[in-house]
């Protein structure tokens, strides 16, 4: 029974480590969303390397997802599985968006393929484990609806 609570535990630890990386990538990409809507003057962008794209645009799209993950971020520190489906899908696209920008930006582009992957990792494998230690006070009964008293 000790090795299944310290594979749990560890497990916990991946899930922690995921919302940590969606709590920083999203304010990261809220803070170049709010560049790119304000101060466009200091976005780089290389016409013959990159899809031209129009800037305000691209500032809300990048606001909005970086909000999305920051809530994926807080709801994953407490095991929600609403925050799980989101955070899967929203790494998954912004991987896809990173293929995108290989040739812009190749060495940060591929950097955060692989960050992507390890998050999806540790959101993939073994939720149930994860979960069931994160939340402690998650009991079928809380579950269901039915609150117990506590003394």
């Amino acid at each position: 029974m000790v090795l299944n609570k310290t594979a749990s535990t560890a497990w916990a630890g991946w899930v922690i480590f995921t919302a940590t990386m969606l709590l920083m990538i999203g304010t990261f990409n809220v803070i170049e969303g709010l560049i790119a809507l304000f101060n466009d003057e200091r976005v780089l962008i290389t016409p013959e390397r990159l899809i031209t794209v129009d800037l305000t645009g691209w500032g809300w799209t990048l606001l909005i997802f970086g909000l999305v993950m920051i809530a994926a971020g807080i709801g994953l520190f407490t095991a929600r599985t609403w925050a799980r489906i989101t955070a899967i899908i929203i790494v998954a696209l912004h991987a896809v968006v990173q293929i995108t920008w290989l040739g812009a930006y190749p060495i940060w582009s591929l950097l955060m393929i692989a960050l992507d992957v390890v998050v999806l990792f540790a959101l993939t494998a073994r939720w149930t484990d994860a979960r069931t230690d994160l939340s402690p006070y998650d009991t079928p009964s809380s579950r269901t609806g039915q609150h117990t008293a506590v003394s």
